[in-house]
């Protein structure tokens, strides 16, 4: 009887087991044959955004629906391939696709825990339902899942799976892939994270939302602790290893800007010119464009900038904490208090957001968006010591709960700071041939993305001089020309009085020769040579160097730079000196790739002596540099002399009020311009003038551009001859007199012209026939 019942259990068993068998038959010769081709796994070629570089090949930028970064499989890091095993499926090279034993520890696990805690999905099975299959949860998709898994593995090695996993996994902010998620997250490649670090990355596939270290920091550390836990059980990483990885802080880049190098401005001027070109296909098909850009360069005038605008803004003091948020004193509710406060402000041009929790006048205790405590002490409290003060007006004094900007300094201590208020502009290119090399349109694009650099439509003061010097050159004036530094009245001030204009210092010096007169930036003297060429004359010669006639209307106040340009309009004019009078065109993309690797487009730049137009003779370009060498040598531009050369010229502008401050500047090999302003136009301050704000952003930028290079050398060019003058008056000298260029047809007057109109020495004397001086005379 026992042995029947027995016999009768095991037929029922097998019964089942042949009709299981029969099913899972039927049901894989159903599925089997509708099971995609995986052409698209043999053939991979993902959505590759559009991506800009650098001239020596450094990342600036990249636009598309998808952040990718493809890496081959054996690029990728050891650890980090351990990591994702332990986070996702240990036991990849020892299944067939689908892990039984993994299946079965978390039926185990899920039954014991009383719900679905732990999945089996293989690494296989997600490639499978990343490239082919829905997220649905039906049967039917779980079947196909498995049976694809298993397709997979019989045509791929375990290498090319994880390769394909590895670049096509989500991981959160439209990142693709362990190496476009390094570089959004941490802002580095692969190779240079630690191992903390590929723990973090490797616990986003599961939940990229959930363990979005930008949203949810305290969700992506407990979970890169578990990733960690799981290394260690594995044996990927030793004792040491594991405690250490567990306490490094995690530093998360909070703009999620991908980028080895920022010029961000620049990076959207490309965007838009590709878009014009090819439309919509930039942001999937993978073209690869290379700038003009240096890398060195660019950093240097990103540091100038930034230096800049954050020196001019301590000058003009603290003003007080950003906002300020309540802090309770439960130790519980504080750190979601914290993150709450902070949640919505993001870091900007290196300035995190942090909110106090205790201050004092010698110490202030703050947690930035990393929930790190920073104390802060010493020197980074100079600059808001006198808000740390019980008697401090309220709504300015720091104390817990002050949202407040932190930056490090130059030796890695932090210090208190603020998001200034001024902007400023950049740009350098090689006078040769107009390529761009270095761009900052803004202190930070995320923050504003206007480009100061192309868009600014800016008064330039007194650094448009040297066009209306330029223009007088050509009508027979000469460096040794005495004009008379006085004031003047003139019809047509406001309200019908009469126009009074003044220079800067408020000081005249009477009849000055025309190189002292660029040198101190005299007013008046460059409003009587303007008088004297007339403004119609300048209007039009002033388009030789590419700017707009009609911003520059035909009055006296042009001498002032009182006419509308853009920095990039001013880059590009004072290039025509650098070079030697040829006129170029500023650009700024060298060649277009494709994916592939094909050319195109290839830049063909004009180039000066060679393709390029010359717009003014080279000796105006000669003595107009000469000019300017003096402007940096004891002029107002003296602080350029801290960089130790001797080749460099140019010049400051200052407007009326000190509303924009400029210094434009430059030597044969590279020209740059350095602006800065609000963009609602305000006085910048007292003694706020070019030379003050901004060439110091100039100097540390050339500094930088400059340096190893060797001086330039000015050749002076057929047709211009040396004569000794008296500085007094302008004339021929003997020994005793200083050397001045003139051109061969305008030499210096001899001593008996002076003796003629020496008596009338307030007017303009140059190199020219008495009834031409007498034509001069104002």
């Amino acid at each position: 009887m026992a042995f029947r019942w027995w016999h009768y259990t095991l037929s029922v068993v097998l019964a089942g087991a042949l009709l299981a068998a029969a099913l899972i038959a039927l049901v894989v010769s159903l599925i089997y044959p509708q099971l995609p081709s995986l052409d698209i796994l043999t053939d991979y070629q993902p959505k590759i955004p559009l991506r800009i570089y650098t001239a020596d090949g450094a990342l600036i930028g990249e636009f598309g629906e998808e952040r990718r970064a493809l890496i081959k499989i054996q690029d990728v890091p050891i650890s980090m391939r351990q990591a994702i095993l332990a986070a996702e499926d240990d036991r990849f090279y020892q299944h067939g696709g689908v892990d039984y034993i993994g299946v079965a520890r978390a039926t185990i696990a899920n039954l014991t825990a009383g719900g679905a805690r732990e999945g089996a999905s293989t690494i296989t099975m997600q490639v499978a339902r990343n490239f082919f299959l829905s997220n649905e949860k039906t049967l039917t998709r779980k079947l196909s899942e498995v049976m694809l898994a298993m397709k997979i593995e019989n045509n791929l090695s375990k290498d090319q799976i994880l390769e394909l996993y590895v670049n096509q996994i989500y991981l959160g902010q439209r990142a693709y892939g362990f190496a476009a998620a390094s570089q959004l997250y941490f802002g580095k490649p692969l190779s240079q994270l630690s191992i903390a670090e590929f723990a973090m990355l490797a616990g986003l596939p599961k939940a990229p939302s959930r363990y979005n270290p930008v949203v949810n920091p305290k969700r992506a550390k407990i979970r890169q602790q578990y990733v960690l836990k799981r290394m260690h059980h594995l044996r990927f990483i030793n004792d040491s290893e594991f405690l250490a990885a567990q306490q490094r802080p995690l530093h998360i880049r909070h703009d999620l800007q991908i980028s080895e190098v920022r010029a961000d401005h620049l990076a959207e001027l490309v965007r838009q010119n590709l878009h014009e070109r090819y439309h919509d296909q930039i942001y999937s098909s993978g073209i690869k464009v290379y700038t003009t850009l240096r890398r060195a360069d660019q950093e240097a005038a990103n540091l100038a900038l930034r230096q800049g605008i954050l020196d001019y803004d301590r000058r003009h003091g603290y003003r007080g904490p950003e906002g300020f948020a309540t802090l309770q004193p439960d130790i519980a509710t504080l750190d979601a208090a914290i993150e709450s406060a902070l949640e919505d402000l993001d870091e900007i041009a290196g300035l995190s957001p942090a909110i106090i929790t205790d201050a004092n006048p010698k110490k202030v205790l703050a947690y930035n968006k990393d929930a790190e405590k920073i104390e802060i002490s010493g020197e980074g409290l100079r600059f808001v010591q006198k808000f740390l003060v019980p008697n401090a007006d309220s709504k300015q004094r720091l104390r817990r709960g002050s949202i407040i900007r932190i930056m490090r300094d130059n030796n890695g201590k932090w210090q208190i700071t603020q998001l200034p208020q001024a902007e400023a502009a950049l740009v350098s290119v090689d006078p040769q041939d107009g390529a761009i090399r270095a761009m900052a349109g803004g202190f930070d694009f995320n923050r504003n993305k206007f480009n100061h650099v192309t868009q600014a439509w800016r008064q330039p003061g007194s650094s448009f001089k040297p066009f209306v010097y330029s223009a007088a050159l050509e009508k027979g004036f000469t460096p040794a020309t005495i004009i008379n530094d006085a004031p003047l009245s003139l019809p047509g001030g406001a309200a019908g009085e009469a126009w009074e204009p003044k220079n800067f210092d408020g000081t005249y010096s009477g009849p000055i020769r025309l190189r002292t007169a660029l040198t101190k930036s005299k007013n008046l003297v460059s409003i009587r040579i303007l008088q004297s060429i007339t403004p119609e004359y300048a209007q039009d010669y002033i388009t030789r160097f590419g700017f707009e006639a009609a911003q520059h209307p035909p009055y006296l106040t042009m001498a002032l730079g009182a006419g509308s340009v853009t920095p990039l309009q001013m880059v590009a004019g004072y290039s025509v000196f650098a070079n030697g009078g040829y006129r170029i065109q500023p650009y700024f993309i060298d060649r277009i790739v494709d994916a592939r690797g094909t050319v195109l487009a290839q830049s063909k730049p004009l180039r000066a002596g060679e393709s390029a137009e010359r717009v003014i003779d080279a000796r105006n370009a000669f003595v107009m540099t000469s000019l300017m060498q003096d402007v940096v040598r004891q002029g107002t531009a003296t602080k350029a002399m801290q960089l130790g050369r001797h080749d460099l010229a140019g010049k400051t502008g200052t407007t009326n009020d000190q509303i924009d401050a400029w210094f434009c500047g430059f030597n044969s090999k590279l020209v740059a311009v350095a602006w800065i302003g609000f963009d609602r136009p305000r006085s910048l301050g007292s003694n706020e003038t070019g030379g003050h704000a901004a060439l110091p952003i100039w100097v540390s930028y050339m500094g930088k551009a400059l340096k190893g290079t060797p001086d330039s050398d000015y050749p002076a060019p057929e047709g211009v001859s040396v004569f000794k003058i008296n500085p007094q008056n302008g004339q021929i000298a003997g020994d005793n007199g200083i050397p001045e260029f003139f051109y061969q047809e305008f030499p210096p007057p001899a001593q008996s012209m002076w003796d003629t109109w020496g008596d009338l020495s307030g007017n303009i004397m140059g190199g020219k026939s008495t009834d031409e001086i007498k034509d001069q005379l104002f």
